[in-house]
């Protein structure tokens, strides 16, 4: 083990000489994900807030046919628009972003006591116009309800007659675990925070060396491969957990930074939430850091290792896509898949829910077999005088 240790050495006193291994373990990989998070959340929550107190602009088509409705719609916040000749090419155009029409027979059908049509122009491709429609509909609601209870009071009529079935909803889902759904990509963000970590380090130390002709001198030592191997495999994953930490770190105070409160939100990460994060990351570092010196080994040069492992750091957020556009109920069968186990099992840890030992240990399982599998992988290929080849 005095010579895995040398070599980790070694592979560490040079890479924190290096100002790019530095920047990007140290300073990208942790920061790059909490910034992005905490960028986006906030001017998303911040414009949900600006668009729920602001005034609602809509052009109205016919305001003169009911103009109790309209002035009803201006005590709820809507700014009536001047109308326009077609509104549906205006919306297409996207010139408009929202249009109410009154059609000639509103008044007729009000009067009758008919239901009376409204339309509501707008384009459902366009998701920023989707909080101003349900605002519309909201107030076209609130309006429709009021009326109702007031035609039933005129006849001598009891409102509640209108409402056989009350349906009162009990929603269990704690503010962990709303917050937890803001914090779908995390998983995707400490998995590329710890790849960002060990990339460099792994890319130096065998492609890198390779390319410098320095690695044949390292080989030629009395020493085999196995411990070799062992060193940068020991380095890149201090590396790797190093920048993982820094970024779990990272999270736990961003959080502090966003107006979630104001939406009945927990964003924050606790540090106990963090400290069962780790052990349910370490196994997936030692996979990441494996398959990236395995890539590596097998790389001639610093720009083709850069190459092969830009196309890896694709394959975690399958995961987190297939998550968001295939919503599954977790099952013990899935924490068997690696990428997959962790990002659920951080997830149920988000909401707030334990994970279960049998699914933390074939996560953990499935995964240390993987890299063992890496890890044979590069070994077969360290043992090869090819390795030692440059240029």
């Amino acid at each position: 083990m005095s010579a895995v240790a040398i070599v980790c050495l070694k592979e560490c006193r040079e890479s924190l000489r290096d100002r790019r291994t530095l920047i990007n373990a140290l300073l990208v990989g942790p920061l790059l994900g909490p910034l992005l998070f905490v960028i986006l959340l906030r001017v998303t929550l911040t414009r949900q807030l600006a668009q729920a107190a602001a005034p609602l602009p809509v052009a109205v088509i016919g305001a003169e046919r009911a103009p109790n409705l309209v002035a009803s719609l201006e005590q709820q916040g809507l700014v009536v628009l001047p109308p326009v000749a077609d509104p549906e090419a205006a919306v297409r155009a996207q010139q408009l972003d929202l249009a109410l029409r009154i059609p000639p027979g509103f008044a007729a059908s009000w009067r009758a006591g008919r239901p009376a049509q409204l339309e509501i122009i707008y384009d459902s491709s366009r998701s920023d116009v989707a909080g101003e429609v349900a605002r519309l509909r909201g107030m076209l609601g609130g309006y429709a309800r009021v009326t109702a209870a007031m035609r039933l009071m005129a006849r001598g009529l009891d409102p509640t007659l209108s409402l056989p079935v009350v349906v009162a909803e009990r929603d269990q889902a704690t503010p962990q675990a709303r917050g937890a759904l803001l914090f779908a990509m995390l998983p995707y963000f400490l998995i590329l925070t710890a790849l960002l970590g060990g990339m460099w380090l792994a890319i130096d130390s065998t492609a890198g060396e390779r390319e410098r002709a320095s690695l044949e001198p390292l080989l030629i030592n009395p020493v085999p491969r196995d411990r070799i191997l062992g060193g940068k495999l020991l380095a890149t994953a201090l590396f790797s957990l190093a920048s993982l930490c820094l970024g779990l770190v990272a999270f736990l105070i961003a959080g502090a930074f966003l107006p979630a409160n104001q939406f009945g939100l927990s964003v924050r990460l606790s540090p106990h939430v963090v400290a069962a994060i780790l052990p349910l990351m370490v196994p997936l570092v030692l996979l990441l850091v494996a398959a990236q010196i395995m890539v590596t080994a097998f790389t001639r040069t610093v720009r083709e290792a850069q190459t092969y492992l830009s196309l890896v750091q694709l394959v975690p957020i399958i995961p987190s896509v297939v998550l968001s556009l295939l919503p599954l109920k977790s099952q013990l069968w899935m924490y068997a898949v690696p990428l997959l186990g962790q990002q659920l099992s951080i997830m149920q840890l988000l909401r707030g829910q334990p994970v279960s030992l049998p699914a933390a240990g074939l996560c953990a399982l499935v995964t240390l077999v993987l890299t063992g599998a890496a890890v044979w992988v590069a070994r077969r290929s360290y043992a090869t005088e090819r390795l030692a080849i440059s240029g």
